[in-house]
């Protein structure tokens, strides 16, 4: 395990410390835990960004999506514990 140094403004440094008193943590860990939260925050968004860039892609090549009202029905029927008939793709303007 490495060490790394970060310089932090006096407030910053009291509001972690009683976040971690807060939480039953020493500040290292809450700061350890901060981290990890925030790198794991950016990987998903760029895991989210590379599949919408994919989907778009899809989309753009065949013309073909789902409409708003077609998922829309669908997510609700997932959520309310429901099956739900899959939507099917069609022509975008169709």
């Amino acid at each position: 395990m490495s060490t790394t140094t970060i310089r932090i403004e006096d407030e910053l440094k009291a509001r972690v410390a009683a976040a971690a008193e807060q939480m039953g943590k020493s500040a290292h860990a809450f700061i350890v835990d901060a981290l990890a939260e925030r790198v794991e925050q950016v990987e998903q968004d760029a895991a989210f960004q590379v599949m919408a860039d994919e989907r778009w892609a899809g989309i753009r090549t065949t013309g073909k999506t789902v409409a708003w009202s077609d998922a829309k029905t669908y997510l609700t029927a997932r959520a309310n514990g429901d099956k739900g008939r899959k939507p099917t793709a069609r022509k975008l303007g169709k």
